[in-house]
């Protein structure tokens, strides 16, 4: 356990929020429990992005929802990179699209999904859905059901 635990540098230290997109700063930690699937969840209710066409903030709240295999993401490393969004400029479809992309290389989930809740801007909110299911396993499925059940909310 102390080998994991000497290998996160963000954990435990002072930290500067990052000024731009920084996925470097993503960390991992071994999953303790590989031979269960079980849900972690992360929420971040005070997510803000650029519009990329005004440079207006975008504020939103951001759900990340997985099924780890070998790696987790570490909790202060994820918020760090959720803030480096703060003065990078994406349209909201591309804003969860980047974080799934990012969280699958860096941890290789079984599964994950990302949805974005961003408050209204013009009279009309958005709120992108992205998920990944681990190729020609039974998580793949997983995420062609949970993505056709996602357009029925209301």
């Amino acid at each position: 356990m102390n080998r994991e635990k000497d290998n996160l540098q963000k954990l435990g230290h002072k930290t500067e929020i990052p000024e731009t997109y920084a996925p470097e700063v993503l960390e991992t930690f071994e999953n303790r429990h590989q031979g269960r699937d079980y849900w972690v969840q992360f929420n971040c209710p005070e997510f803000t992005t650029l519009c990329p066409i005004t440079g207006q903030p975008d504020f939103g709240e951001i759900r990340i929802m997985y099924i780890p295999d070998e790696r987790m993401v570490e909790s202060k490393s994820l918020k760090l990179y959720l803030f480096s969004f703060r003065n990078h400029g994406d349209f909201h479809e591309d804003v969860v699209n980047i974080i799934l992309d990012d969280l699958v290389k860096l941890m290789n989930p079984r599964y994950i999904e990302v949805v974005g809740l961003f408050v209204p801007r013009g009279g009309i909110s958005i709120h992108p859905y992205v998920n990944y299911g681990r190729k020609d396993t039974k998580y793949e499925t997983m995420a062609e059901e949970r993505r056709r059940g996602y357009g029925v909310r209301v």
